[in-house]
């Protein structure tokens, strides 16, 4: 059969040439569509139950509402995990589904069991409801508000707040590809009634009574209709209070004289703010207003991004004057970093295959015949990326080698300039285009079984690969797949597209001479040859030698490190910073820009952004004592500090020592949050240690961060925190209350 082929091509060249223009503009279609992104998503299947409930402590968000969660979530098909976090006013749990689930309809599941839990939970708790749909590699895109340079005191925090939940944010949600925005830092605006404990003690009015006025005051409502004449009149009401005097005019009760009580008699009425969970600072200049853009599940990085730009630019000019928008992190820097890595490597890789084809075939149009290869073979591979939802990333295209990708071809030309010169067994002169049709059509079956034999090996090898599931799938089973599409695409090439090339372009003229590159190979073989002949004439020497070798390896192979994935210079730096546990969100931004002070001094530093506690959608809840410090670095070419981000951590390191209380690890940004996936903790190392009491398993991690503390290599240790949180706690003494 695969005679056949060759035959076929080799008689119809214009039909092999037209497919091979189909497959040109084929692969080109669907390079454009090609999702680009920096690092496979190694995102488990999952959906997220967020429950906010400011007046409740850890113990009841736990008894209350996880728990109930858990228990109603337990019973869904697929399910692989569920876990959770119990914080004060914040209940995240998270549930696991097998890789092959559809998450729309495990999201439909969950919908449906918090519909019954909500009914179980306290109406004053909270409701529970669904993260968007993104993934833990989601947060794309990050940015800040802030007063312009001369404003500083005509906007508040309050107000950048507003501008981002009422200007920003419902612009930015009909990009395409964005599953949602999340509101970080600042004050979310809202109207407040400070009651005055003394009045209502005094008119005999209950805190109850107050929240029933404001409840029953505060909404429109309809009445049906009414026909006057030949017209029809509908009815509605509209009670809803549009103002703070609307609000101190609600009449809570009447005194026993008949006199009304009005909200503006025992409270006093004004603009405030929510509970805070969470700030962002810029650099040490204060507090800012930002948000967190999370990108829907699935889509491609590079082109919602894109989109988010062009978005941002609209956006800019609908800001009130003096107000700016400035981008602190996006996956750009990162995604452009690393393909162009990729995009360098993979131009110098092709160009030496070139090189090295044209050199030792000693035929240009050979060389290039062979090489053409390269680019078509990984035009079918982008297709068939696109097919099986593979995206292009490091792992993905950096995977590819050319030199795999061109072997079948390098046979099946060399085979025939091996006859075209050497194996007529006729003399010099040109040959027709009937005999070269020939020639080539024996040369390629000749040798095809060869070229089959050895991309199948290949093959194989990768087959392990492939068949990786979890975390360690999603991040190496796209190398594997990319390089089995390339091979596939160059097989298809060698019975097709190199014997019609071959016949059509290579030279008819046949020829004896020996050039320069007949000449080298010719003493490449008899020196390889000779030491062949030597090897085998002492093979004890020759098979004690080769063990002496294995062992050594082995030897070496021992004192390897191991990583689960390179480090990825991303550009930028992500500390997790954490200072001592119950501290206020007050100090918390205190310390931050002191931090910010510090690390603003470098060089290297372009700009400090500070992410305190947990955003608006807390799909990363952190207390508020946490941290994530964000730097901004200025290209490599203008660092004067430091030659490498290693050398820059530890320089940052030291410096931030001189902060108390502040403990600093640094990372990048993407890494960061790879570490969270993998293990659920940040640290590229992690011990987590169960158990029932919480003040045996905090008495064991500290005696393990003290044996961990001398272990040579250790730095940026850090102890969770799992007791210890101030509390004020009222216990009511019920005899006493009746």
């Amino acid at each position: 059969m695969l005679n056949h082929i060759i035959s076929f091509s080799i008689r119809n060249k214009l039909i092999v040439g037209l497919l091979t223009l189909a497959w040109v503009v084929w692969g080109s279609f669907e390079l454009t569509r090609l999702p680009i992104d920096a690092l496979p998503d190694i995102t488990s299947n999952q959906v997220q139950a967020i429950t906010v409930t400011p007046t409740l402590a850890s113990p009841e968000v736990e008894r209350l509402i996880t728990f109930p969660i858990e228990q109603a979530c337990s019973s869904i098909p697929g399910i692989r995990e569920i876990r959770s976090i119990s914080r004060f006013g914040l209940s995240v749990v998270t549930i696991v589904f097998d890789d092959d689930t559809d998450i729309y309809w495990a999201r439909q599941q969950v919908g449906e069991k918090l519909t019954r839990v909500r009914d179980e939970i306290p109406r004053e708790a909270g409701s529970p409801e669904m993260a968007p749909v993104t993934t833990g590699l989601g947060e794309i895109y990050q940015y800040i508000l802030r007063p312009s340079e001369g404003y500083e005191g005509k906007y508040s925090v309050e107000d950048l707040r507003t501008i981002q939940d009422w200007i920003v944010r419902r612009q930015l949600l009909g990009a395409k590809g964005v599953a949602d925005v999340s509101s970080f830092g600042g004050k979310l605006r809202q109207y407040e009634v400070a009651v005055r404990p003394d009045r209502l003690r005094s008119l005999g009015i209950t805190l109850s009574d107050v929240f029933r006025a404001l409840e029953a005051n505060n909404q429109n409502s309809g009445g049906s209709y009414i026909e006057k004449g030949p017209s029809l009149l509908f009815i509605r009401t509209e009670g809803q209070a549009g103002s703070i005097d609307d609000i101190r005019r609600i009449p809570v009760r009447s005194t026993s004289g008949g006199m009304p009580v009005l909200i503006r008699d025992i409270a006093e009425v004004r603009i405030g703010h929510a509970v805070r969970y969470g700030a962002m600072t810029n650099e040490d200049k204060g507090e800012v207003a930002g948000a967190v853009v999370l990108m829907l599940k699935g889509e491609n990085a590079s082109q919602v991004i894109k989109g988010i730009e062009e978005r941002m630019a609209r956006i800019r000019k609908t800001l009130p004057e003096g107000v700016e928008l400035v981008t602190f992190l996006s996956r750009t820097k990162m995604v452009d970093r690393s393909i162009r890595t990729v995009r360098t490597n993979l131009m110098e890789g092709a160009l030496i295959v070139v090189f090295v084809l044209v050199f030792f075939l000693g035929n240009l149009r050979a060389g290039f015949i062979v090489a053409s290869v390269i680019p078509l073979s990984m035009l079918f591979a982008v297709g068939m990326m696109n097919l099986f939802g593979v995206s292009g990333n490091l792992m993905s295209l950096g995977a590819l080698d050319f030199g795999l990708i061109v072997d079948g071809a390098v046979i099946i030309v060399e085979a025939v300039l091996h006859r075209l010169h050497d194996g007529s067994g006729k003399g010099p002169g040109k040959i027709s285009r009937a005999e070269m049709d020939g020639l080539v059509g024996q040369s390629a079956s000749r040798m095809m079984n060869a070229a089959v034999f050895g991309q199948a090996i290949i093959l194989v090898v990768y087959l392990p690969i492939l068949s990786l599931t979890g975390i360690e799938g999603k991040m190496f089973r796209p190398m594997a797949q990319t390089v089995a599409f390339a091979l596939v695409g160059a097989f298809i090439l060698s019975l097709t597209y190199v014997p019609m090339a071959s016949s059509l372009f290579l030279s008819q003229r046949r020829s004896h001479g020996e050039g320069f590159t007949v000449r080298l190979m010719r003493r490449l073989g008899d020196g390889y040859d000779r030491l062949l002949r030597r090897s085998l004439r002492r093979p004890a020497w020759l098979l004690g030698s080769s063990v002496v070798a294995l062992a050594l390896s082995l030897l070496l192979a021992t004192r390897l490190g191991g990583e689960f994935i390179p480090e990825l210079e991303e550009g930028d730096f992500a500390i997790d910073a954490r200072i001592l546990t119950g501290s206020s969100l007050t100090e918390s931004i205190r310390v931050s820009g002191q931090a910010a002070a510090v690390l603003r001094k470098f060089p290297e530093v372009e700009r400090v952004v500070t992410r305190i506690g947990s955003s608006e959608i807390p799909t990363d809840p952190m207390p508020v004592e946490m941290t994530d410090i964000i730097i901004s670095l200025r290209d490599k070419k203008e660092w004067t500090t430091a030659s490498s981000y290693d050398e820059l951590a530890d320089t940052m390191s030291r410096a931030l020592q001189s902060i108390p209380g502040l403990t600093a690890g640094f990372q990048y940004p993407v890494q960061m949050r790879f570490n969270e996936l993998i293990a659920g903790a940040r640290q590229d190392v992690v011990c987590k240690i169960f158990g029932e009491d919480l003040d045996t398993l905090a008495s064991l991690a500290q005696r393990i961060a003290g044996l961990a503390q001398g272990v040579e290599g250790v730095r940026d240790l850090y102890v969770e925190a799992v007791t210890g949180l101030p509390q004020i706690v009222i216990r009511y003494r019920r005899d006493q209350m009746s």
